[in-house]
């Protein structure tokens, strides 16, 4: 079956590789292979990623499963699994790099390169990446050290290109701790090797600081191999399970509801009674417990904390001369504390307009602002309040940034940094200046200082989560994943792709954060992984990242990929399942696609192991059993959709959370699935438990609705009455509350039935009553009873002669079944005949087209690609010509899978004949006289062989280039099979095109023979017409070969068979032709000469 789909993937799969980054080439179902090429290392970066996280498999999956198939897999381990050759794709990579003229790679030994600069040779050691170029016009490689820049030359490095990624990503004092040897530093953050310092903390005395990486040993118990910080938020999302699940429920609700049903022609039965019985038994009133009830949010955590902000300074007029200490005095006792306060992180935050006019104020311009702050910093320094002074200096630098005076924002800052203090203990403040600082450096292109300080700030975001908060700008972090990179340091790697796409997530750049992502679970899913990410965080997100690209095929493999995950959590299913509802599943479907069993079956698993906890499982499991209960049931699997009811009253406990009405509705849908499985007497045992549970004079609609299946169910067994007495309570109770459908529903069966007896008054009383009511109904969701009940009540009408009643149900029956498919069709065939226009009959094939897709109607859906590519070929653009080249492929795919080999034939004649127009010359010996031919000839229909060898030799003779080549298929092909069989009006069909061919191409010779035997056939048929022109061709050959006599006869032979008078005024041009011809033979050729004078 899957080489069946693998033969009609070619369809469907452009959008599906576009998103993979694949470029499809061909596809062999039955070697199961498909053949992909690439044409950047970008997209073989991408392909290869896919390929790690497990996407390709499942990309497979949403096109190659059925919607049984997916149902199938809920109980079975099926999926697709997908290999490729690495060393052929290693090779297109090294081929694309090569192309590129200029590549990252990695030294594979020891090596010397002939120095092109300055200097001595230059020497790269085995894992050293550098940056090479191939050889240009019988010259060296080159290569140049990304360290320090240096250059050399050598004729063949030994080098290895490194990871595509990689290569796409390198296209570009007093906070010191201070420590003695045998010091115990307890590591704070992480401790990455490659890095020059880290954040660490004196056992001793309890200090934190910077600590160089070289001047410690870690201990044996030290763990490096995680990325994360204690506390820090692994994933992007920060999903709530409470909100989570009460949008599930919302979705899943409006995705199942019981149908209203027409009727149409052992020992676990009694457990299933118990289990019944103790479901439906009273229960106590479902309450949330006091955690339930309470916020899922933590009160201390920093969301619930109120946004703290900084006091307001007053900026007096500064004179000179004048000591203004007093004036000071607020500001310094705010600033001179040695540790964080929120009011410092609300400080720090700020933008230097915003300090210049909501932190000061009194302050005429920037400039009073500047000089007050001056004054202060000299007056803070003077009284040794260092902290006040370093923040001082800290905001000094800010309003000079704002200003793009770096250069002095530059001193500020690293004054700051200059001030003498025990112990740096705002790592807040220190981060701000290092990034400050940093990216002054940047700026000004000082590397020799901006290096050490990355290092320094660094250290700060591999110990602190808060930090990445403070840098704004990605040019840091992106030195952090150079560096690691560089060093071929994973767990760097893995910390600092975490950091970017963390970065961007938080400035809503999605886009950016796609990458990154990908890179990091790539890391986790390596044989040796090097940190303990929860993957299912990761895919959650790239799903969410990709939905919004609208990448569904990428989209649809991350949440499946998150739902297979062992550490997916029930939020991370539902959420899966509320974007995957939402995106495929629009409001206006009332069903759910199949696709989406395995992700219910497998939250309903997970629901399992935590009923006992919570008593919202216990509803969350409820509707997803009955929601699987109805894709299987609409399927026709209904033992499996029976057997997820049993296990839900098997489950359920006696004391639950869902209202008895909902819990009633699930056992009627449970009865009507034993009533379409043939087991009435279960289904009436399970409805007279539903029924003895409802207050006896206290009617409801679920009373009506359950005493309908009563009905069907008596009927089914032959019981007719008491199926009359359940009908008419039903009816009863449905007009009391008004409820229509089920009201239609009942009349309608109560109709049918006394039509069943023969009491044909009371059946088309009822049934009248039953249209009546249908009519008053939105439609939908009701087409298929209506049109029965129409249906039969046209019947009875017929039977009793009442013919225009009965043609009027008909009719109305036929408008209800009129589908949007049987529409489209139908204005197609009104668009392309009876009233062209070729641009609408496109717009409404291309719906048809994507209707018919639905359907799965795989023969219909290949006529119409081959009807789509015919109607683009008469465009007689380039474009089209493209578009009808996809379609005849898609449509060949499917006549091939269904064995159609006539169709299969004249597909491949189609494709030939675009590839010609097209110009691609190589392949049109391929597809017309190779694969037309061999499958033509595979059918053995001799007239069907004849019919394509003329269809071929046409399309070269309808162009403008190659004619010569119809010769061949005329001449050496089609003429001798059509002299075999006799089939004489081919035989004159192929003589008159050899005759004008030949004539066209000046093989007048050859010509005459075809124009002779043309003309025989035509005399022994009696068609004057075409006898008439196998004369005019006759004539003119012989007038081409100077045969002067020949040609005057055949073309008086040509005037004699025109008819007389003129049938058309054109005839009146023909005529003035030949004579002149005629007139010029005589006068030059056959008569003698004029003297000349």
């Amino acid at each position: 079956m899957l080489r069946g789909k693998l033969r009609v993937l070619q369809a469907y799969s452009e959008e599906v590789t576009q998103e993979l980054s694949a470029h499809l080439f061909s596809i062999s179902p039955e070697d199961k292979v498909i053949f992909v090429t690439f044409k950047t290392f970008e997209e073989i970066w991408k392909f290869s990623t896919y390929y790690t996280i497990g996407f390709l498999g499942h990309c497979l999956e949403n096109v190659l499963f059925d919607p049984k198939l997916w149902l199938q897999s809920v109980e079975e381990d099926m999926s697709v699994e997908v290999t490729f050759q690495q060393d052929i794709l290693n090779l297109i990579y090294k081929c694309i790099l090569m192309q590129e003229g200029s590549f990252f790679a990695s030294c594979t030994a020891n090596q010397m390169f002939d120095s092109s600069t300055s200097g001595g040779d230059l020497y790269l050691e085995q894992g050293d990446i550098a940056q090479f170029e191939p050889p240009f016009l019988g010259s060296g490689w080159s290569v140049r050290c990304l360290t320090d820049g240096a250059r050399g030359t050598a004729p063949k490095p030994s080098l290895e290109p490194v990871l595509a990624f990689n290569q796409w990503y390198d296209a570009d004092g007093p906070d010191e701790l201070s420590i003695a040897t045998n010091d115990r530093i307890i590591i704070m953050g992480l401790l990455v090797s490659c890095f020059d310092w880290f954040i660490g903390r004196k056992e001793s005395t309890g200090e934190v600081g910077l600590v160089k990486t070289n001047m410690v040993r870690p201990e044996d118990t030290y763990n490096s191999e995680d990325v994360f910080l204690d506390g820090e938020d692994t994933e992007f999302l920060g999903l709530q399970e409470d909100k989570v699940i009460e949008e599930t429920l919302d979705l899943l609700k409006k995705k199942h509801s019981l149908t209203n049903c027409v009727q149409t022609e052992d020992a676990k039965h009694e457990e299933l009674k118990l289990h019944i019985q103790r479901v439906l038994s009273p229960e106590p009133t479902f309450c949330l417990s006091s955690e339930e009830k309470n916020s899922p949010t933590d009160p201390a955590s920093p969301s619930e904390t109120p946004n703290a902000s900084c006091p307001c300074f007053f900026v007096p007029h500064i004179v000179e001369g004048k000591n203004h200490t007093e004036d000071f005095m607020p500001l310094f006792t705010f600033l001179e504390n040695s540790n964080y306060s929120l009011e410092y992180g609300a400080l720090y935050h700020l933008t230097p307009d915003q300090l210049s006019s909501t932190t000061f104020t009194g302050h005429s311009d920037e400039n009073q602002l500047t000089t007050f702050l001056s004054v202060a910093r000299e007056t803070a320094r003077k009284k040794r309040l260092f902290w006040s002074q370093t923040r001082i200096c800290f905001l000094l630098g800010k309003l000079c940034v704002g200003r793009s005076k770096f250069s002095q924002a530059r001193v500020y800052f690293e004054e700051a940094l200059s001030l003498p203090r025990e112990v740096f203990t705002d790592f807040r403040l220190l981060t701000n200046i290092y990034y400050n600082l940093a990216r002054i450096y940047l700026i000004q292109k000082n590397t020799d200082s901006f290096f050490p300080m990355t290092e320094r700030l660094i250290a700060l975001l591999m110990g602190f989560s808060f930090c990445l908060e403070i840098v704004e700008e990605d040019s840091i972090l992106k030195q952090i994943l150079k560096k690691a990179i560089l060093s071929n340091n994973k767990q760097a790697q893995a910390r600092a792709n975490y950091l970017l796409a963390k970065h961007y997530w938080m400035r809503k750049e999605k886009d950016k954060v796609i990458p990154y992502t990908e890179r990091l679970l790539v890391l986790s899913c390596e044989d040796t992984p090097i940190c303990t990410i929860s993957p299912s965080g990761g895919y959650l997100t790239l799903g969410g990242l990709y939905n919004e690209l609208e990448l569904a095929n990428l989209s649809s493999c991350s949440f499946r990929r998150t739902s297979l995950d062992p550490s997916t959590t029930i939020t991370d299913s539902l959420s899966c399942i509320v974007q995957l509802i939402n995106h495929f599943a629009p409001q206006q479907e009332p069903c759910m696609p199949c696709h989406l069993a395995p992700y219910l079956h497998e939250v309903l698993s997970l629901t399992k192991f935590q009923e006992k906890q919570n008593g919202r499982h216990h509803t969350l499991s409820h509707h997803l059993t009955v929601c699987l209960s109805e894709m299987f049931s609409k399927h026709q699997m209904l033992d499996r959709a029976i057997q997820y009811m049993h296990e839900l009253l098997e489950t359920s406990p006696p004391s639950h959370s869902l209202p008895i009405s909902q819990m009633n509705s699930a056992l009627i849908w449970l009865a009507w699935l034993h009533i379409e499985k043939r087991q009435p007497d279960v289904a009436l045992d399970i409805l007279e438990l539903v029924l003895a549970t409802m207050p006896e004079h206290c009617t409801s609609p679920q009373e009506g609705e359950a005493l309908n299946l009563c009905g069907i169910a008596f009927c089914s067994m032959g019981d007719l009455r008491r199926a009359v007495e359940n009908y008419q309570a039903a009816i009863d109770i449905c007009q009391e509350y008004e409820d229509l459908p089920n009201w239609a529903v009942a009349q309608a069966n109560l109709g049918l039935l006394c039509l069943k007896a023969g009491a044909t008054g009371l059946a088309q009383s009822h049934l009248t009553e039953a249209v009546q009511i249908f009519s008053e109904l939105d439609i939908d969701g009701h087409e298929e009873s209506f049109i029965t009940v129409l249906l039969e009540l046209g019947k009875l009408y017929v039977q009793q002669g009442q013919i225009h009643y009965g043609k009027g149900c008909y009719e109305w029956a036929l408008l209800l079944s009129i589908s949007e498919l049987q529409a489209t069709s139908q204005l197609c065939g009104l668009y392309s005949s009876e009233n062209p226009d070729q641009a609408q009959c496109i717009i409404y094939s291309l719906h048809h087209l994507q209707l018919l897709q639905k359907t799965e109607d795989r023969l219909q859906t290949a006529n119409a690609m081959e009807t789509l590519s015919l109607l683009y070929l008469s465009l007689g653009t380039h474009k089209a010509y493209q578009a009808a080249l996809d379609y005849t492929k898609s449509s060949l795919g499917m006549f091939i899978d269904l064995g159609l080999k006539e169709k299969e034939a004249y597909g491949w004649l189609q494709a030939g004949k675009i590839y010609h127009l097209l110009g691609q010359t190589e392949l049109v010996d391929l597809y017309i006289q190779v694969r037309a031919q061999e499958v033509a000839l595979s059918t053995g229909d001799t007239k069907s062989i004849l019919n394509l060898l003329e269809t071929a030799g046409d399309i070269f003779f309808n162009s403008e280039q190659d004619r010569d080549k119809a010769i061949t298929f005329y001449r050496d092909r089609a003429l001798p099979i059509a002299t075999k069989i006799n089939s004489v009006h081919t035989r004159l069909r192929l003589c008159n095109k050899l005759t004008e061919l030949m004539l066209n191409l000046k093989i007048h010779g050859d010509a005459v023979e075809y124009a002779q035997t043309a003309l025989d056939l035509s005399i022994s048929l009696g068609e004057r017409l075409s006898e008439r022109v196998a004369y005019h061709r006759l004539a003119a050959l012989y007038h081409r070969l100077q045969q002067s006599e020949l040609a005057e006869h055949f073309y008086l032979k040509t005037l004699a068979l025109c008819p007389s008078p003129l049938q058309f005024d054109e005839e009146t041009m023909y005529y003035v032709g030949v004579y002149q011809t005629l007139g010029d033979i005589i006068f030059n050729d056959v008569k003698v000469k004029p003297y000349v004078y």
